[in-house]
């Protein structure tokens, strides 16, 4: 607002000149030729119209800076240039040229306006130019900046036809040229204030209003959680920090909503899951038991060494066969949680005691951060620790053999009555776009044949079970690679 009423002053001065004929002393053709002798004045006016064509560029250039990539970026680089490449024709037609002597183009020179229109003409068609705001434009809405300018304009023009022509015609004599000049002169005067009133009432209302509507549009538009940056000491500062409380809330529970939508989801898979697992198993344990017991009478009768290697093998897979069986049926009839008070750091230290027999994970770096200071909680020692084995052999899996520097970190901490558990490891880490389906039933990464897709499942329904929850995420830190594992339980 300052650096407008400091930019217009010089136009007091001016202006008036210009009406006067001050800025040449001469002005005409001379033996066929455009002659013009310009005054000090005249070049104070061209180095002022050079100044505020300079500043408005330099703004335009920091709103590109800033909406760079958006539309409006698109919309401020086609006006910067057009006005450049007017200016720049200009210049060298009503400027350059006439100081070397040379005046032909200054008759002609306004069709070099025709350049820029051309260039806004496009813009418009292409960006649109004149939709600053498109949200606001697709409402069809009059803004206020134009209703207080229209006002004002009207104001000011009903009081020049009203009052000031009748006043001047009397106090002056109507056939001098006294209150003729007075009402050019009064006119200058009078549009400057009303000028400043416009920019006033549109700088302190219109302009918030305007961007508090552009962010109630785009919270309309599906970015929940949007933010105005208006701040001021009166209504207009109330209500964007009310808005602003309100979109925050908003934004907190539509993603509620969602986890709740998704932990739905997958309570329909895993009781349909369940109900599946539970006619798979019992449709193929018994025959199965059979087929062991045949193969195991067979062992125990055949003398020929590769006879009997062969049939350990078909043993071998029905216990795998088995296995995967016993997972099917404690993911369809999960045991009873028999809670006890547990230390979890105590848990986890048994789990990483268990791992450590694995061949494998003998070879990884484990390194432990294990809060001491954490409450006893009421688990089910047994299940929490297989949740810990679990997510200590996905680990494993998912760092890969030939790594030399294969690491998993475990800490354990307590904020706000919430005690967290974490597993992390430096391996491949889990694509973006499986997070969201690591935890359903059946659903593995792994190459067939080496899980089942339960694991994770399971952890999730224990945990569950437990009156917390579980996430899954790729490491954040230094690391270029990695997952971690969390686990919430309630603290008090």
């Amino acid at each position: 607002m300052g650096r407008v009423v400091l930019f217009s002053i010089p136009l007091i001065v001016l202006i008036p000149f210009l009406y006067q004929g001050r800025l040449w002393t001469q002005a005409g053709f001379v033996d066929g030729q455009f002659r013009i002798h310009l005054t000090g004045y005249a070049y104070l006016f061209g180095l002022y119209n050079y100044i505020i064509l300079f500043a408005g560029i330099l703004t335009l250039l920091r709103k590109y800076r800033f909406y760079r990539g958006k539309l409006q970026a698109k919309q401020i680089a086609s006006v910067i240039v057009s006005v450049v490449l007017t200016a720049a024709l200009l210049f060298i037609s009503d400027n350059l040229l006439p100081a070397l002597g040379y005046y032909g183009l200054m008759p002609v020179s306004s069709v070099f306006i025709v350049v820029g229109s051309l260039i806004y003409a496009y813009s418009i068609t292409s960006f649109q130019l004149f939709s600053l705001h498109g949200a606001l434009d697709q409402l069809r809405l009059f803004p206020l900046a134009y209703k207080v300018a229209i006002s004002v304009s009207i104001t000011g023009l009903a009081g020049f036809f009203l009052f000031q022509i009748p006043v001047a015609i009397w106090v002056f004599d109507a056939g001098s040229l006294q209150w003729k000049k007075f009402i050019v002169f009064s006119t200058i005067a009078g549009s400057v204030p009303s000028l400043m009133l416009i920019l006033v009432i549109v700088r302190i209302l219109s302009r918030p209003l305007r961007e508090l509507t552009e962010t109630v549009l785009d919270v309309a538009r599906g970015n929940y959680g949007a933010e105005t940056v208006l701040s001021s000491n009166d209504e207009l500062g109330v209500l964007a920090s009310s808005f602003n409380t309100m979109s925050r809330k908003m934004a907190d529970d539509i993603a509620r909503l969602k986890e709740i939508n998704q932990a739905m989801i997958r309570s329909e898979k895993l009781a349909t899951a369940g109900a599946l697992a539970t006619s798979v198993a019992h449709e193929v344990n018994n025959p199965l038991a059979s087929i062991s017991s045949l193969v195991q009478g067979l062992l125990g009768k055949s003398s020929e060494e590769k006879e009997r290697d062969t049939l350990r093998i078909i043993l071998t897979q029905i216990t795998r066969i088995t296995n995967v069986l016993k997972n099917l049926m404690d993911f369809a009839r999960p045991k009873t949680a028999n809670p006890s008070p547990s230390n979890l750091n105590e848990i986890i230290q048994k789990s990483l005691e268990l791992a450590s027999y694995d061949k494998r994970f003998k070879t990884l770096a484990v390194v432990t951060n294990l809060d001491p200071s954490l409450p006893l909680l009421p688990l089910d020692q047994d299940q929490m620790q297989q949740v810990i084995l679990n997510l200590l052999l996905n680990a494993r899996d998912a760092i890969e053999d030939s790594s030399e520097n294969g690491q998993i970190v475990i800490a354990t901490s307590k904020n706000d009555n919430v005690v967290t558990a974490s597993i992390s490891d430096n391996g491949v880490g889990i694509a973006p776009e499986l997070l969201t389906r690591i935890f359903d039933p059946f659903f593995s990464t792994k190459a067939s044949g080496q899980g089942t897709g339960l694991g994770l499942s399971v952890c999730h329904s224990i945990i569950n079970a437990h009156g917390g929850h579980i996430t899954a995420a790729n490491r954040s830190d230094n690391h270029s690679r990695g997952s971690v594992f969390t686990i919430f339980l309630p603290g008090n």
